[in-house]
């Protein structure tokens, strides 16, 4: 079973100093920045998953590359753009069209020569064909005689329209000699419909075949399309799990099929989630948010208006700052960190209903960072687990990646090194 990352563009910045939180002068992003398979020795995923949608960004959702970048990947194929001759292991890159960024798209806004002309001059091993995604989970519509009318004609549409892509994604694939190895599409709204989609791109001769629009599923669903699948599938194919990280399940994947996935969940839910933002191997904390006066736009927002005073925000945020670094070195108690952190918690945010102490009160009473051997959590210590600026957030997301594969290896009954 190999995990595969979405890129999105993150990484952190080595020079910058948590004390001072200032950068190094000299820093140049794409030089000196790391990305995660740079900071661990023990690689913690298998590969990388680019979308071209994240690449040439599309419609609101802009592009996490500049210009630069871009230009930057397409001039020197992404193995070298990642630096991937860094990596501890080889490292293998997975490409797609990024169709939840033309979700509302009747079509797809690419054609399937631009597609194959990007995985082409990014030099992938595997390249996902150009796809629609379909949102809908209809397992009634399996039922006999039932009506036909369960399934929009727009998501009929949208499945056919994609395998009649990957057969002409097959077709000129071959036609124009491309090395990587081509991945056929299967969309579906039901176990029945997902396994009638990859028995026509088996039929097409794909090897590897991508299953999307899962995401929303329930873990219950997704294995019953699996055993669908399972039910039509020609030995020797393999299947990838777009988008779906279910790793109390990964047993029966595997036992069905599926041999690669890819997430982002560990890495966003570092700074997306409201409470689960710090992974171990038995539960997930709740990171303390003690955000920056001069840094966090709904704070300066409050400041402007006046309604909180800035002498006074800095002095609480300094506070905080001092409280942890004191508690971390055992020089105050769970008692009286957590008063410091809820006075400026209060002041900043005196309306909300969220309440952080009793999560905070359980995050430093585990102090869960001191008994993490990750690398991330050994150089940064207690800063790893503070809600504060992108590099903390990042390398949370980081620590979060590294734990989120040691639990692969242990659902798996893995020893330690790769999952796959």
């Amino acid at each position: 079973m190999k995990f595969f990352f979405p890129d999105s563009q993150d990484l952190i910045d080595p020079s910058f100093d948590f004390e001072r939180e200032r950068r190094s002068a000299t820093r140049k992003r794409q030089r000196d920045d790391l990305y995660a398979h740079e900071v661990f020795t023990a690689t913690p995923f298998d590969g990388f998953l680019v979308s071209k949608g994240i690449v040439d960004g599309y419609g609101a959702l802009g592009s996490r590359y500049t210009l630069a970048q871009r230009h930057r990947l397409l001039r020197l194929g992404a193995p070298e753009f990642f630096r991937l001759d860094q990596a501890p292991r080889q490292l293998s890159i997975m490409g797609d069209c990024g169709a939840f960024t033309y979700v509302k798209e009747e079509v797809p806004p690419y054609s399937v020569e631009e597609v194959l002309e990007f995985y082409g001059n990014c030099q992938f091993d595997f390249g996902i064909s150009l796809d629609h995604i379909i949102l809908l989970f209809k397992p009634e519509a399996d039922e006999r005689g039932a009506s036909r009318d369960l399934v929009p004609n727009e998501l009929r549409e949208r499945r056919e329209l994609t395998l009649q892509l990957a057969k002409e994604f097959r077709q000129k694939h071959k036609a124009g000699g491309y090395s990587f190895e081509p991945v056929g599409v299967a969309q579906g709204w039901s176990p029945l419909s997902y396994a009638d989609s990859v028995k026509a791109l088996q039929k097409m001769g794909y090897r590897s075949i991508a299953l999307g629009g899962m995401v929303p599923l329930k873990s219950s669903e997704i294995i019953s399309c699996l055993k669908a699948i399972d039910g039509v599938r020609t030995p020797g194919v393999q299947f990838h799990l777009l988008g779906v990280t279910r790793t109390e399940h990964l047993k029966t994947f595997s036992r069905l099929g599926i041999t690669s996935f890819d997430s982002t969940s560990p890495l966003r839910q570092a700074f997306k989630d409201d409470k689960d933002n710090y992974y171990t191997p038995g539960r997930n904390y709740t990171a303390i948010r003690i955000p920056q006066v001069e840094g966090n736009p709904a704070l300066q927002r409050k400041i402007s208006s006046g309604e909180v005073s800035q002498d006074i925000a800095r002095k609480l945020e300094k506070a905080c700052l001092e409280v942890m670094n004191l508690f971390d070195s055992g020089r105050k108690t769970v008692d009286q960190a957590l008063a410091v952190l809820m006075e400026y918690e209060r002041f900043y945010d005196p309306d909300s209903k969220k309440n952080h102490e009793a999560a905070y009160r359980q995050t430093l009473t585990d102090a869960p960072w001191q008994q993490c051997p990750c690398e991330v959590c050994q150089e940064l210590r207690y800063h790893v687990v503070l809600f504060r600026g992108a590099e903390r957030n990042r390398r949370r997301g980081f620590h979060n990646i590294w734990m989120f594969h040691k639990q692969l290896e242990k659902e798996l009954g893995l020893g330690q090194g790769s999952a796959a």
